[in-house]
Order: structure tokens, then C-alpha cells, then sequence
């Protein structure tokens, strides 16, 4: 009887897939090392599990993965470095606007007087956007509060909790010690009236 193969589809059960994919990863692994020695092949292989976290394999003749990337874009005419490049340079200059427009707000909404001739609209748009930020901070303010008064609420009923539950414990053993003299005095007296002692 031959090996059955699996229909190829995503593992539903989540601690099936994790093991499947931590053996498949080895054995895709192990086959690359072995592509690399056998065949002195350069080969670069990235994987990014589910989760995000990155496994990598570069064959000992490469050496990074910067040198590598950069062969690939001189077979294929790409840029790949050029582009991520770019990218970040666009985002630098995205964050300085973002700087050079919030320190104007902030020197607009420092009203000192002489230093800047303010017209009734613009100081209307002032006071909304200063209404606006009390807002949030109060809300911020109110819900931190809330937080720690309910944190400290879960604090004092744990105690109460642990109070009473020590209560219980006096109680009974009080209660225990109680029947136990009872008993004892009873037997005590009984013994005097019989005449044992």
C-alpha cells in the first residue's frame, strides 16, 4: 500500500499548522544547504512565518545578503535598494513637513501680544483648536482616573475578600476549640460524679 498524499490546503487547527510549518521549514532548510554544497550554488532564502517573524538561509559562498540583492539587480536591471531608498527619503521629507507645520501651529498659539497682529477669526480659530485640545485632555484625564479608581477598587475587595475569608477561618477554628473544651469539661464533670477521681 502506497503513501496517501494530503490534499494541498490551509491546516485549520492552529498547533497542527505551527508543527507543520516548523518541519516543512527544516526540511526546505536542510534541501537549500544541500542545493548550496552539492551544486556551489549562491542562494539567498527569506521566509516570514504568519506571524510575521523572519527565518533566512545564505549559502557560505555569499557573502551578505546586501552583495546578494545587489547581483539580483544587476541580472535583472531592478532596484531594489534604490527604491527602499526613495521611499525613506520621501518619508523623511514627510516628517519635516509634519515638523515645520506643527511649529508654526505652536508659534501661532503663542499669543504674546506684540509679536503677531492677530484678526478676530483667526484668534476664533485659536480658541476652538485650544477648546478642542482641553477636551481631549480632560477625556484623557477622566478615563486615566477611571482606570486607577477601579484598579484600586479591585485592590480593597481583594483585601475585603481575604478579610472575611480570615474571619471564616477564626470563627471555625474557634468554633472548633469551643466544642472541644465543652467536650472535655463535660467529660471532667462526668468523671468527678462517678467518682474517678
Amino acid at each position: 500500500m502506497g503513501r496517501r498524499r494530503s490534499e494541498i490546503k490551509r491546516i485549520e487547527n492552529p498547533t497542527q499548522r505551527q508543527s507543520t510549518f516548523y518541519k516543512r521549514r527544516d526540511g526546505l532548510f536542510k534541501k537549500a544547504r544541500e542545493l548550496a554544497v552539492l551544486c556551489d550554488a549562491d542562494l539567498l532564502l527569506l521566509l516570514f512565518s504568519a506571524s510575521g517573524k523572519l527565518y533566512h538561509f545564505l549559502s557560505p559562498t555569499v557573502p551578505s545578503v546586501k552583495d546578494f540583492v545587489e547581483r539580483y539587480e544587476a541580472a535583472t536591471h531592478t532596484k531594489v535598494w534604490a527604491d527602499i531608498r526613495q521611499e525613506r527619503r520621501i518619508e523623511l521629507e514627510n516628517v519635516a513637513n509634519m515638523c515645520d507645520l506643527l511649529e508654526k501651529e505652536l508659534r501661532f498659539m503663542t499669543v504674546d501680544g506684540g509679536e503677531h497682529q492677530y484678526t478676530v477669526p483667526s484668534l476664533e480659530v485659536l480658541e476652538h483648536n485650544l477648546e478642542a485640545a482641553m477636551h481631549k485632555v480632560r477625556h484623557e484625564k477622566d478615563r486615566k482616573i477611571g482606570g486607577e479608581i477601579s484598579y484600586l477598587q479591585n485592590i480593597i475587595r481583594g483585601q475585603q475578600e481575604e478579610r472575611h475569608g480570615l474571619c471564616d477561618k477564626i470563627a471555625h477554628a474557634q468554633t472548633l476549640k469551643d466544642v472541644e473544651c465543652g467536650s472535655s469539661s463535660l467529660s471532667n464533670g462526668l468523671d468527678l460524679k462517678l467518682g474517678y477521681n
